[in-house]
């Protein structure tokens, strides 16, 4: 009876299952099973047929490998934005690189997709779970979108970058609340006392958690709450939300923002009107991207680490297909208060 791990297309000249399993002293379902990762081969064995692979340069047919192993080696990396948003912002690049980092080694490819403006979800969830890859990433969701959970209910291993607003999804985030908090605590001991925020999207657990931070530092020091507008994470939406705050609350003499993006927006916007930075209104962002070293003055930020999101997303989800137990549901990482000119 044929093993089906024999999934080795045997081309003229090239090294052969049998080959390998001679030269390793083994059979050749042995051959098959190390190098379709099947259980029931001993160490010794394994690593005999390792360096026999090595010796002989033997090459496995990954499109057989797939049809025995139901593996696609693919994994997807899908974000939750239109495709203009998303090759702009610092932030997603940050994560592809993590990400790219996370899969080095591991012999698998990346799929990026990204949502389509008139896509509500269902052709990408449909693509997702027809057996095109193994597991997906996903970041940047808004509301309760429901795409992780369904991913997972179909069985397709899921794993998100942020917290999730309708949870029962594994996931990895940065600690916005905390990085927020901290950003409030510096604007306060630099003595600002009427601080506002240009808040993220109140959609998104980012924007959620950041806006949770400032309120938290706002109220230790017994200042107002009410200076908050909400913004976009982009430039000119950080602008136009610096704007409606200053004509909301002219006397503000500090600001936090959900996000560089929106911190560079309201920068721009402070100059148009003649307020100096940081001698009468003080800014702070969040992400210590490439953005803040660029903006006049340098931008004091936080920094939350982007590319370490990508890789400890990809081993989450990596350890998941290995079948490793147990996993944790969540994992935070920490962020730091990076102090530069603006504030």
């Amino acid at each position: 009876m044929t093993d089906p791990g024999d999934v080795a297309v045997e081309q003229r000249g090239a090294p052969t299952l049998e080959e390998v399993a001679k030269a390793a002293g083994v059979s050749r379902s042995t051959v098959s099973r190390v190098i379709n990762d099947a259980p029931g081969v001993s160490r010794r064995a394994r690593e005999a047929v390792t360096r026999a692979i090595e010796t002989l340069g033997y090459v496995p047919n990954e499109a057989a490998r797939s049809l025995v192993t139901r593996r696609t080696n693919s994994i997807a990396l899908v974000v939750s934005e239109p495709g203009d948003r998303v090759v702009t912002d610092p932030f997603f690049a940050g994560v592809l690189r993590g990400v790219h980092a996370g899969l080095s080694g591991s012999g698998r490819q990346l799929v990026l997709t990204m949502l389509a403006e008139d896509d509500d979800g269902a052709r990408l969830e449909k693509y997702l779970c027809s057996g095109h890859v193994d597991g997906a990433l996903v970041v940047s969701m808004h509301g309760e979108d429901p795409l992780p959970r369904r991913l997972a209910e179909a069985g397709l291993p899921v794993v998100t970058g942020g917290r999730p607003l309708t949870g029962g999804v594994p996931y990895v985030d940065a600690d916005n609340f905390t990085g927020a908090l901290s950003a409030a605590r510096h604007l306060v001991e630099r003595g600002r006392r009427r601080i506002g925020t240009l808040a993220g999207p109140g959609d998104m657990a980012v924007g959620i958690d950041r806006l949770a931070g400032w309120r938290r530092g706002m109220s230790e020091a017994g200042l107002a709450t009410d200076a908050v507008v909400h913004s976009d994470f982009a430039v000119e939406a950080g602008a136009e939300a610096m704007a409606r705050l200053l004509d909301a609350h002219p006397d503000v003499d500090a600001v936090f923002a959900a996000a560089d993006l929106i911190a560079v927006g309201a920068l721009r916007e402070l100059a148009a009107r003649g307020r100096r930075v940081p001698d009468d209104v003080a800014v702070v962002g969040f992400d210590d991207s490439v953005l803040a070293t660029m903006a006049t003055p340098a931008l004091t930020t936080v920094r939350q680490p982007v590319e370490e999101l990508g890789r400890t997303m990809t081993w989450r989800l990596l350890a998941q297909l290995a079948g490793e137990e147990p996993l944790p549901p969540s994992i935070l990482l920490p962020t730091e208060l990076v102090v530069r000119d603006s504030a």
